[in-house]
């Protein structure tokens, strides 16, 4: 299945980046590699992803990379990456 990255989700890649790449590029890419294989993932297996204890929806779902947890949502034609967010975040101040 196809994985779309949701213009949200890009932003905080790029600010998750960003924020890194003060201290340490190498490591700032690093980490943007592995939470973007992530999209290999949920598009082979969508239900891997634990359901999102936030929601009531069993379509809504995220792995973890890290500290940070990627949220999608897996729907008939594609799989939306809903966000990124560090695991010591509100996430609703960020969806």
């Amino acid at each position: 299945m196809k994985v779309h990255w949701t213009l949200t989700a890009e932003n905080q890649l790029r600010a998750i980046h960003d924020y890194i790449a003060q201290n340490s590029t190498v490591y700032a890419l690093r980490l943007v590699d592995r939470l973007t294989r992530r999209s290999n993932q949920i598009a082979a297996f969508p239900m891997s992803g634990r359901r999102v204890p936030e929601f009531d929806n069993d379509r809504i779902r995220e792995v973890f990379e890290g500290s940070y947890r990627l949220i999608y949502h897996i729907k008939a034609d594609q799989i939306d990456v809903i966000c990124l967010l560090h695991s010591a975040m509100e996430p609703f101040n960020q969806l």
